[in-house]
């Protein structure tokens, strides 16, 4: 997982670049993880997390992190810990 590159694809969603960081790392801890390539059976990039983020309803990079992750919660079990609770802004 290319953390640098998924913050930029993320400017898309708007939000604050601490925002699109924190959204970031927690990409990149998820796709560390093997979690998400073990239950889907495909490799989390950049590309695969704004392709599910852009089905979210509205919101900023966390908000629809948080959607997503909601939905792998919901089928898999054991996303919650990966969610975006909050980031400090500089």
């Amino acid at each position: 997982m290319d953390a640098a590159a998924l913050v930029d694809r993320l400017d898309r969603f708007g939000g604050s670049d601490a925002e699109r960081r924190a959204v970031a790392r927690q990409a990149r801890d998820l796709a560390d993880s093997g979690a998400f390539a073990a239950d889907e059976g495909y490799e989390l990039t950049p590309a695969v997390v704004v392709e599910h983020l852009a089905d979210a309803p509205d919101g900023g990079p966390a908000d629809r992190w948080n959607w997503w992750l909601g939905s792998l919660e919901a089928a898999h079990g054991a996303y919650r810990r990966f969610q975006v609770e909050r980031w400090q802004e500089r």
